[in-house]
């Protein structure tokens, strides 16, 4: 699976008609979209389609048409968004009609050439499911987990310290159980 971690944009223009699309990591969708909505006014259409991952694991999806006519623009959108095996992500394409209609087929080859092309100037990450441990260990080993933190590209997301120091880690399941086994004598893990 591939995601984005920031937003991209390109414009295609079919018959006087705009589509500018932008492809936005999923956190940032409704701050887009509405920051999109105040920058164009004049636009008759602001068609979405989104996937991303829950806290279950599971695959969300949603494509809107915004008033076109329906399954000619979101849901080829979320096609192309399926096809490229994007995650995490969303589509946004802002239209301005340019007169001349373009029909059924027309619109889901302008939508998804929209995508296409924003997708195709993006820089796509591979994406990891990444997991979070608690570690426990001794206030004077903190140089060794911090090297190896670095060395093993573990997040540290929390620090605490106590009697003992304890680190919330996050990296994907692989990552962590490679740094836990070389680390195995210094630390403990905590439920």
């Amino acid at each position: 699976m591939k995601f984005i971690n920031t937003v991209y944009t390109n414009t295609l223009e079919v018959k006087q008609s705009k589509f500018i699309a932008f492809l936005t990591p999923y956190t940032l969708f409704q701050e887009t979209l509405d920051k999109l909505k105040q920058e164009h006014t004049k636009a008759r259409h602001f068609v979405v389609a989104y996937r991303y991952l829950n806290e279950f694991n599971q695959i969300v999806e949603h494509s809107s048409d915004d008033g076109e006519p329906k399954g000619t623009s979101g849901k080829p959108s979320l096609f192309v968004l399926q096809g490229t095996d994007m995650i995490n992500s969303a589509v946004i394409i802002v239209r301005y009609f340019g007169g001349t209609k373009l029909g059924t087929g027309g619109l889901v080859r302008a939508y998804s050439d929209a995508v296409n092309l924003v997708i195709d100037e993006s820089t796509l990450l591979e994406y990891k499911q990444e997991i979070e441990v608690k570690i426990y260990f001794e206030y004077s080993n903190i140089r060794i987990v911090e090297y190896e933190c670095e060395v093993f590209d573990v997040q540290i997301v929390d620090k605490f310290f106590d009697i003992g120091t304890i680190y919330i880690l996050k990296a994907s399941k692989v990552i962590m159980e490679e740094f836990l086994t070389k680390l195995d004598r210094l630390v403990k893990i905590v439920e």
